[in-house]
C-alpha cells in the first residue's frame, strides 16, 4: 500500500517539496446546490495528514450547509490498519490535517471528529466529518471540495492524482479495472489499474483520482506493487476468475469511489441497508 516507508522516505524531502504542479488544468465541474465549483485540478482541497494524502470532498447532493467531509484511504486510519472484514461506522476521531492551496501551501487546519465509514474489505476507505462546514472553509480558505462522481469511471480516461503529502500531481490514465484484487490479508473488487508509466509512490496512499474532464473524483490512490512478489503486503496481485495470480512489478492501483453515493438517503447520509448499496457491510 502506498503509506508504508513514506515517513522512510525522510521529512526533509517532503518539506523541500514546491507545490511544482505536474498536470494541466481540466475542464470545470458542474456546480450543484450552492457550493461552487472547482476550476481545475490541482493541489487546492487536497489535505497533507502525517502519513497519507486525503482530500476535501462532497457528495454530488451535499449542500453548503453540510459538515465538510474529508477522504483517504481504509489503511490512513489513525488506528492502523483494518483487519479484513471489518468495517467502521460513525466512530468518534480527532484526526487532523493542513489543507491546501492549488499551490500546495498550507490554509489552516481541518479537524474531523467522527469517522464516517472505513474499511479495508471490498474497497479501501475512510470517510470522515469535519467539526467544519463547506459554506466555513469557503468563507475562511475559500476553498471549495472535490465532488464524488456518482459514475463508474471509463477505461482509457484521463486522470489526475494530486497528493497532499508529496505536494505533486501525477498524470495517468485508467489501463482497466480488475475484478478482484488482493494484497496480504485484503482483497478489493472493480480495482482501477494504472497505465504502465503511472509511477504513484509511497506517501500518495488516499490521494483522490481526479477524471481530468470532468474534475471530479473517480476513485481513490491505494497501492501498488513495489518488488514483484506475489500478493504480499505492498504486493498486490490480481486475481483471475479461476483463482489464477498475476502480479506485475511497479503497477498501480486504485479503488472506486462512487460507491459511496449508492448508499446515500435522502438525508445524505450513508445507510448500508439501501438496496444496491454497493458498500461493505459489517460481518453479521
Amino acid at each position: 500500500m502506498r503509506l508504508r516507508r513514506a515517513l522512510a522516505l525522510g521529512a526533509a524531502a517532503l518539506a523541500a517539496a514546491t507545490g511544482v504542479i505536474a498536470g494541466s488544468a481540466p475542464a470545470e465541474a458542474a456546480p450543484a446546490q450552492g457550493i461552487p465549483r472547482l476550476a481545475a485540478t490541482t493541489l487546492a482541497s487536497t489535505i497533507a495528514l502525517s502519513n497519507c494524502s486525503a482530500s476535501l470532498v462532497r457528495y454530488p447532493s451535499s449542500v453548503s450547509s453540510d459538515r465538510a467531509m474529508m477522504l483517504t484511504n481504509g489503511h490512513c486510519y489513525e488506528g492502523g490498519f483494518l483487519s479484513a472484514g471489518q468495517v467502521l461506522q460513525n466512530r468518534s476521531s480527532s484526526r487532523s490535517g493542513t489543507l491546501l492551496n492549488a499551490g500546495g501551501r498550507s490554509l489552516g487546519t481541518v479537524r474531523a471528529d467522527r469517522v464516517l465509514y472505513a474499511t479495508m474489505t471490498g474497497t479501501d476507505v475512510t470517510l470522515y466529518r469535519l467539526t467544519s462546514t463547506y459554506a466555513t472553509l469557503s468563507s475562511r480558505y475559500g476553498a471549495t471540495a472535490l465532488t464524488i462522481s456518482a459514475s463508474h469511471p471509463a477505461a482509457g480516461a484521463s486522470i489526475d492524482i494530486p497528493s497532499g503529502y508529496w505536494k505533486e500531481i501525477w498524470n495517468c490514465k485508467i489501463d482497466k479495472f480488475v475484478s478482484t484484487l488482493r494484497e496480504d490479508q485484503w482483497t478489493w473488487h472493480d480495482s482501477i489499474r494504472y497505465d504502465a508509466n503511472c509511477d504513484t509512490i509511497h506517501g500518495t496512499s488516499g490521494s483522490p483520482i481526479v477524471d481530468s474532464s470532468s474534475g471530479q473524483i473517480v476513485g481513490i490512490n491505494n497501492t501498488g506493487n513495489d518488488d514483484g512478489e506475489m500478493c504480499t503486503l505492498d504486493n498486490p496481485c490480481e486475481v483471475d476468475a479461476n483463482g489464477t495470480t498475476h502480479a506485475y512489478q511497479g503497477q498501480s492501483y486504485g479503488e472506486e469511489t462512487y460507491w459511496f453515493t449508492t448508499c446515500l438517503n435522502s438525508a445524505r447520509t450513508i445507510d448500508l441497508t439501501i438496496s444496491g448499496c454497493l458498500l461493505t457491510k459489517p460481518a453479521a
